[in-house]
């Protein structure tokens, strides 16, 4: 999700006005009859687990139930998505609780009464079970997936592991155990690899025997060995994640890390160390399974991985439902520290060697840390607050705290470094709040717009007049950075099977992705970070749909400068304007500029998976740059224009921003 953080070193503003002539219009593309005027000054010195995100999305694990633990604790229990390859005369599947792990005590107990002939021979193929995944697995030709499970049996064994088609009749890998009564008495870890010969997007994984007798199975994993930057994560959803330029990851998620009951709540302990070791939980906020493969390490190493900062957002002792008091969340506050300390501390540490162990005997970069989601009106989380910030200053005084009281009830005996804001309105109401932050003071916490969102029937799933109202008060945010920390919004990423919320940036299913026209809108801001702001007031009557702001940034990958101006129409006006820019060192190149627009035919279209690229940006060079530039806005609209400026122009007054993610 795309954030924006504002870190101030020196600012100087000075004033963009823009006076527009504008003229009504029915469709995209018309242009205005009059001219307007905008002026810059750039004078350098003068300068955020919902929607099967995680579970079935962003991490790998094609299994889903791997360790049959998602019916509960009492046996039998459902075993769902699991189900037999034969029928109630040949084969007999329950769980119990007999596995070798302690925190996730729930194994499957496969009894198999045909015989590979005979009378009582088993049907062509054996018998066995299968899991289709989250919605079918994707299996691609030529591919390398790492199957991982756990077996016990008193007999020998010989067992087929299999990639097919949903049908079971399309073969795709195939790989046999074998061993005598005595190699599996006791539980085995069993790993080997499937080279897939096919493709086939609506896969399965499938055990199956033709040989009589009992065998249990735990902890059934399937992994591609092809993730981003080896750590487990899809690939093509990380990517989209990490060409946002993201540069801060907000995790685990609101109302996923608080549970509507305080036994469901994510609990971070319980989430690393080997894999096979974590009990998984009920996500009851979202009323799904997560086996927490994707755990407290993992959000960390995700956002090392897109060279993001991490902000945890901790479990503070309430629930949708449940709230801890005062006098008995000491364990609480204790659990949070010690969070802290598997994220930053020494190796030679109780829980930073946990984290050693696992591979990263660095500490990771924590330094937010949101206490509590959106939480204030709670009874005791004043209380509780105060708590927790004494607790984490006393060890880490550097971390930022953030708090979900917003400015108002912050003072001296409820301090905070950072407050939380959360948005969620109309299209209309979106674009009005670009202004929201204007009349703010400029002393005390910054605010963490954390979530926001345009959300009701304009919303659909995504369409154009949405994303325009997201950027509007992006860029308000954008001019108002001294009193904005970062920004999220929410949610990031939707399994197209299981939609619990509407819009969002990324949809997915097993095998395609697309992005939203508000994912698509946050490419316009991924340069923010380091660039030298230089904020804008309109000037015009009878016409207030139009919101802009001005920055120079530099391009790391060619060292090129450039000032950029972007400006959001969310009217049914084109609007003719020329641009007028002083102030600069140097003049702009008359190569090199480029134009984006974000629009489409009308306000509500929205991408699919049958027209992914239905609203997605179009750049082209902008042929007559300069300091003085005619140029077009098209009605519901947000357009960039990257001027390329000469190598003498510097970012001498910078305004931090930079794009951000929330899970």
């Amino acid at each position: 999700m795309g954030i924006l953080r504002a870190s101030s070193v020196c600012r100087l503003f000075h004033v963009l006005v823009l006076v527009c002539a504008l003229y009504q219009i029915l469709y995209v593309g018309s242009v205005a009859a009059q001219t307007a005027q905008l002026s810059v000054d750039a004078s350098p010195q003068n300068a955020q687990e919902l929607n099967h995100a995680g579970a079935g999305g962003l991490w790998a694990e094609l299994v889903s139930n791997r360790g049959f633990e998602a019916g509960g604790s009492n046996t039998p229990s459902n075993i769902d998505p699991w189900l037999i390859i034969g029928d109630e005369s040949n084969i007999i599947v329950a769980t119990d609780r007999s596995s070798c792990f302690a925190s996730n005590p729930i194994a499957l107990r496969m009894e198999v009464l045909c015989e590979a002939s005979g009378t009582n021979a088993c049907p062509s193929g054996g018998v066995g079970i299968y899991n289709p995944g989250y919605w079918g697995m994707n299996i691609e030709r030529t591919k390398v997936y790492r199957a991982t499970m756990y077996i016990r049996s008193s007999e020998s064994v010989e067992l087929t592991v299999s990639l097919t088609s949903s049908d079971g009749l399309q073969n795709l890998a195939s790989h046999t155990i074998t061993g005598d009564k005595e190699d599996f008495v006791e539980w085995t870890k069993v790993e080997f690899d499937l080279a897939s010969s096919g493709r086939n997007t609506n896969a399965r994984l499938q055990l199956t025997t033709t040989k009589s007798g009992i065998i249990w199975f735990d902890q059934v994993s399937l992994m591609p060995s092809d993730t981003y930057m080896g750590h487990g994560f899809r690939k093509d959803l990380a990517s989209m994640l990490a060409n946002l330029k993201p540069r801060f990851l907000k995790f685990p998620g609101g109302n996923y890390v608080m549970g509507n009951y305080l036994v469901n709540a994510f609990r971070w302990s319980e989430t690393v160390g080997p894999w096979e070791e974590r009990p998984g939980h009920f996500n009851d906020a979202w009323a799904y399974w997560t086996d927490d493969g994707l755990g407290f390490f993992e959000f960390l190493q995700l956002a090392e991985d897109l060279g993001a900062c991490p902000l945890w957002v901790i479990n503070d002792g309430a629930s949708l439902n449940e709230e801890v008091p005062s006098a008995t969340i000491a364990a609480f506050v204790k659990d949070v520290v010690n969070g802290i300390e598997f994220a930053r501390g020494d190796p030679q540490t109780a829980w930073g060697s946990v984290r050693a162990a696992m591979g990263h005997p660095e500490p990771f970069p924590l330094f937010y840390v949101s206490i509590g989601n959106q939480e204030c009106f709670k009874h005791y989380y004043k209380d509780n607050y105060v708590k927790f910030y004494s607790a984490i200053k006393a060890s880490y005084p550097d971390i930022k705290i953030i708090s979900s009281c917003d400015a108002s009830a912050i003072s001296p005996v409820n301090p905070a470094d950072l407050y939380d804001v959360h948005v969620y309105t109309s299209s209309g109401d979106m674009f009005s709040k670009s202004r929201m932050f204007e009349t703010t003071t400029r002393n005390g916490p910054k605010a963490v717009v954390s979530e926001y969102a345009v959300t009701g029937n304009d919303a659909g799933r995504g369409t154009l007049i949405a994303a325009l109202a997201e950027a509007a008060f992006l860029i308000g945010l954008e001019r108002n950075s001294d009193v904005v920390e970062m920004a999220s919004c929410a949610p990031l990423f939707v399994n197209d099977n299981d939609r619990r919320w509407n819009p969002d940036a990324i949809v997915f299913n097993s095998w395609q992705h697309y992005g939203c026209p508000n994912y698509w809108m946050l490419h316009f801001f991924k340069d923010s970070s380091g660039a030298a702001l230089h904020p804008s007031t309109i000037q015009l009557s009878n016409y207030d749909q139009l919101v802009t702001s001005a920055i120079t940034w530099n391009n790391s990958q060619d060292g090129n400068t450039y000032l950029k101006i972007k400006v959001v129409n969310f009217g049914s006006k084109a609007v003719n304007l020329n641009i007028s820019v002083t102030g600069l060192q140097t003049d702009i190149q008359t190569f090199g500029s480029i134009k984006t627009v974000l629009t489409s035919g009308w306000l509500r279209d929205e991408n699919s998976f049958q027209q992914p690229d239905k609203v997605v940006p179009a750049a082209s060079p902008i042929t007559n740059a300069g300091e003085q530039m005619g140029v077009v806005l098209d009605s519901y609209s947000l357009t960039s224009f990257d001027l390329l400026l000469g190598s003498s122009q510097g970012l001498h007054s910078v305004s931090g921003w930079s794009l951000h993610s929330s899970m």
